[in-house]
């Protein structure tokens, strides 16, 4: 206890870099909404909001040492609440990060491996001030990203869109419907997810049909020119006509099978295309890592930070929520979340 008290201390007084890893959590800086990738040299980074900044942080050796956070930007009015925080993709050249003012435009930042300094690309919609609920998500693979958010064009009713960048970031394509719901909107206050492999793009949303909220996932085999139909996921449904704001989390293994995590009245479940759900858990916010196809969950239950390990053993690892996890490699991840908007990561070993 003298020795977890005596990190803890050390961290709060430097306030420049989070120290080599404490047990059971670390702090990386005063901010929300954290999101979390790795690149290809397996180099960590992190972004997260505090107020109108966006700020970055990485590290270069599995997460031992953090850089001293960096400030990418101010933006005015920037979504930094309740999963409404920026996104960070890696792509081959560089990483890029997108982010969402309350005006419903989603803005997008970039920097190469060479550069120290982040440059504003091009916005990523195509038709102003539609993205007014801040939900987004971000996925890279390569040169190729993909963005996909709440969508209020034509009808002022939230659809799932997309867009393209072939650039890194720099610039993006037309946008692209995804899905909109014969009954006039999807669910508006849930975060839908997004992963790229290859050609191959996977969107998992929570719909709003026949007034159940459930889990639905559309795929493109084409880079996300087009989406096929999507389908419900699980086999029981959530009849709710308040707003969950719970949109799960999703994982694509070495075959390219989908897996899935998500919540319905409080309980958590896996599931994957076309088989029954299977309940894990209790509580909300989760998401989930495949790390050498084995799964890592993690969510929040009565205010911690629950990981499930592939073996079925729980941990808790502090207090707090919305936490995300990133592989570090065949044998380890990272999670990191948010808690009295202060960000906190703790390295997790399977």
């Amino acid at each position: 206890m003298k020795n977890f008290l005596t990190v803890l201390l050390t961290v709060f007084t430097l306030g420049s870099f989070a120290q080599r890893v404490s047990k059971p959590y670390f702090v990386i800086g005063r901010g929300q909404m954290p999101n979390v990738t790795m690149d290809r040299l397996h180099h960590v980074h992190i972004v997260y909001g505090s107020g109108d900044s966006i700020f970055y942080t990485y590290s270069k050796d599995n997460a031992k040492i953090f850089a001293k956070p960096s400030l990418v930007t101010v933006l005015p009015k920037v979504y930094t609440f309740a999963t409404r925080g920026p996104q960070i993709a890696a792509t081959k050249n560089g990483l890029v990060i997108t982010a969402v003012t309350s005006n419903g435009n989603i803005h997008s930042f970039y920097k190469t491996n060479e550069s120290n300094r982040w440059t504003r690309g091009k916005g990523v919609n195509d038709v102003n001030d539609i993205a007014k609920e801040g939900l987004t998500g971000l996925s890279a693979d390569g040169d190729h990203v993909v963005a996909v958010w709440l969508d209020l064009r034509n009808t002022n009713r939230n659809k799932i869109y997309s867009a393209r960048s072939i650039d890194g970031g720099k610039s993006w394509l037309k946008n692209i419907l995804v899905y909109a719901s014969p009954d006039s909107t999807v669910c508006e206050c849930c975060k839908p997810s997004v992963i790229i492999k290859d050609d191959n793009v996977y969107v998992m949303f929570r719909n709003w049909l026949n007034g159940n909220r459930d889990l639905y996932l559309a795929k493109s085999r084409d880079g996300g020119k087009s989406f096929n139909k999507p389908f419900k996921l699980g086999n029981g449904s959530w009849r709710l006509k308040g707003c969950p704001m719970d949109g799960g989390g999703m994982a694509v293994n070495s075959k390219g099978d989908v897996q899935s995590v998500w919540q319905r009245e409080g309980k958590i479940y896996a599931a994957m295309p076309g088989k029954p759900e299977k309940e894990i858990g209790e509580g909300r916010s989760c998401t989930m890592e495949n790390i050498n196809n084995k799964i890592l969950y993690t969510w929040t239950e009565k205010g911690a930070i629950i990981i499930l390990h592939p073996q079925g053993r729980k941990q808790v690892v502090g207090k707090g929520s919305h936490p995300i996890v990133k592989a570090l490699n065949n044998e380890s991840a990272i999670c990191v979340w948010e808690n009295e908007k202060q960000i906190h990561a703790s390295i997790i070993q399977l």
